[in-house]
C-alpha cells in the first residue's frame, strides 16, 4: 500500500519599511540624507500571509550635497510623511498577517481530491480561519493526520472510531498525496468492519483516486477481496463506476483473473477468490431473473447469445450464453422443449429411489410423472407444504420425457 506523506510547508519572508534616516546640521546649512531600506523578516511556521512589496529588496542613494536654506518646517513635514507611510504599511502587514498557529480544529478534501484545507485556530484571538495544507507548517499537519492515516493502513478500527468520535472536526473523505482516502486503504487491505464504519460517518464510497482513478470497488477487485466487495454494494456503491482507463472493478476482476495462471497450485487459492468477486460484481451489474425457456441461438464463441423467455412474463432478450444456467443450455442443445408446469399433484418414490412429482401442465391435457430435476422448486416447496401426506400407493418405474413427446 503507498504511504502518506504529509504535505510540505511554504515559508515566505516578511518585508517591513524602515523610516528614512535624518540628519540636522548646525551649520547655516543643512545635508539631507534619505534612506530605504527592506529588512527580511526570518520565516515563521506561525505566519505564513505576507505582504509583498515591488521595491527592490534593498535601496541606498545618497543626494549630492546641496545648499539649502534651513526649513524646520519642511523637515518635520518630511519626516511626518516617512512616518504615515511606515505607519499604514505596518498596518497592512498586521491585518493580512495572523499570529501563532493554536492548533488544527476541522479539515476538508478540495474539489476533485485536489489536496487538504485545515481550520486554524490562532492564539491570538482571530476568527477560525480555512488554510490551504501548503501554507501550514509540516509539523502542525503532521501531529493532526499521521494518527488518522496510521489507523486507515493498519485498517484499525478501534482507532480510527476513536478519532472520528473525538470530534475533532476531521473529513472522513481527507485525502493523502495521491487522492486517495482512508476507504480506498480498508478496502484493499479487506476489512470490512472499518468499509462500514467509514460508511456510516458518511465516506463517499464511490470516491476516485487520483492516480489511475481507482474506486474502492476496485481496491477490493485488485486485492481480492469478496467479502468487501458485497460489503460496499450492500451500502451503495456504484458497480458502474470507471477508472481512468475506463475499467469498472468487474472488468478489473476479469482481467486479473485471465492473466492468473490455471495449472499453478500456488495460484488456486488466488483463482478462486477473484471467481468470487466476479460472482459478486456479476450480480450487482447483471439483474438475474429465472428462464423459463430458451427459444433460439446465434452467433459463435465469445458472441454467442440465446433468446430466452422471462418466468416473470417480461419481454423475450437476447442474453450472452455465459449468463445462461448451464443445464437450460444443456437441455436446449440436446432439444429438449419446456412447457409451463401449473402445479404438483402427488408425489412417489420411484425404483431407483428418487422422488418423482405428478406434474399438471398449462398446455398439456394429461398430468405426467416427471423427476424431481424437472419440476420447478417452488411449486415443490408449495406442494409438501400442503399435502405432506399425499403420496400415490404403487410406485411405478421413472419416466424422464421431453415435454414434447409427453402423452
Amino acid at each position: 500500500m503507498p504511504h502518506f506523506t504529509p504535505p510540505l510547508s511554504l515559508q515566505l519572508p516578511h518585508v517591513h519599511l524602515q523610516p528614512s534616516q535624518t540628519h540636522h546640521s548646525k551649520n547655516h546649512y543643512t545635508r539631507l540624507l534619505m534612506e530605504a531600506i527592506f529588512v527580511p523578516k526570518p520565516a515563521s511556521h506561525s505566519h505564513f500571509k505576507t505582504k509583498f512589496s515591488s521595491n527592490p529588496k534593498h535601496f541606498l542613494k545618497q543626494q549630492p550635497f546641496l545648499p539649502i536654506r534651513q526649513n524646520p518646517t519642511c523637515f518635520r513635514l518630511v519626516t511626518a510623511v516617512l512616518q504615515n507611510q511606515q505607519q499604514a504599511a505596518s498596518k497592512d502587514t498586521e491585518d493580512e498577517s495572523y499570529g501563532e498557529v493554536k492548533g488544527i480544529i476541522g479539515s476538508r478534501a478540495l474539489d476533485a481530491a485536489a489536496g487538504m484545507e485545515y481550520l486554524i485556530e490562532w492564539k491570538d484571538g482571530h476568527e477560525p480561519s480555512w488554510v490551504p495544507a501548503d501554507f501550514i507548517a509540516k509539523d502542525v499537519v503532521a501531529e493532526y493526520e499521521t494518527p488518522w492515516w496510521t489507523a486507515a493502513k493498519k485498517a484499525d478500527e478501534p482507532a480510527l472510531r476513536n478519532i472520528l468520535e473525538s470530534g475533532d472536526g476531521r473529513d472522513v473523505d481527507a485525502v493523502d498525496a495521491e487522492g486517495r482516502t482512508a476507504l480506498l486503504f480498508v478496502a484493499g487491505l479487506g476489512s470490512e468492519p472499518c468499509v462500514k464504519l467509514l460508511a456510516e460517518a458518511g465516506a463517499n464510497l464511490d470516491h476516485r483516486d487520483r492516480s489511475g482513478g481507482l474506486a474502492a470497488l476496485h481496491m477490493a477487485a485488485g486485492y481480492v477481496r469478496p467479502g468487501v466487495a458485497k460489503v460496499l454494494l450492500d451500502l451503495g456503491a456504484d458497480p458502474e463506476v470507471a477508472d481512468d482507463r475506463g475499467r469498472t472493478a468487474l472488468d478489473l476482476a476479469r482481467e486479473i483473473l485471465k492473466a492468473t495462471p490455471k495449472g499453478n497450485p500456488l495460484q488456486f487459492g488466488r483463482r478462486i477468490g477473484l471467481e468470487g468477486v466476479v460472482r459478486v460484481l456479476e450480480g450487482a451489474v447483471f439483474e438475474y431473473a429465472e428462464v423459463e425457456e430458451i427459444l433460439e441461438r446465434r452467433g459463435k464463441g465469445e458472441n454467442l447469445e440465446y433468446l430466452v423467455r422471462w418466468k416473470d412474463g417480461s419481454a423475450n432478450e437476447w442474453v450472452k450464453a455465459k449468463f445462461v444456467a448451464e443445464d437450460l443450455v444443456r437441455d436446449y442443445e440436446a432439444g429438449l422443449e419446456y412447457a409451463v408446469a401449473e402445479a404438483v399433484l402427488a408425489k412417489r418414490i420411484a425404483d431407483e429411489g428418487t422422488p418423482e412429482f405428478l406434474v399438471k401442465w398449462a398446455d398439456l391435457d394429461e398430468p405426467t410423472w416427471e423427476p424431481q430435476e424437472n419440476v420447478d422448486p417452488d411449486l415443490v416447496k408449495a406442494f409438501e407444504e400442503t399435502n405432506n401426506q399425499a403420496q400415490p400407493s404403487s410406485n411405478g418405474p421413472a419416466v424422464t420425457v421431453s415435454h414434447q413427446d409427453s402423452p
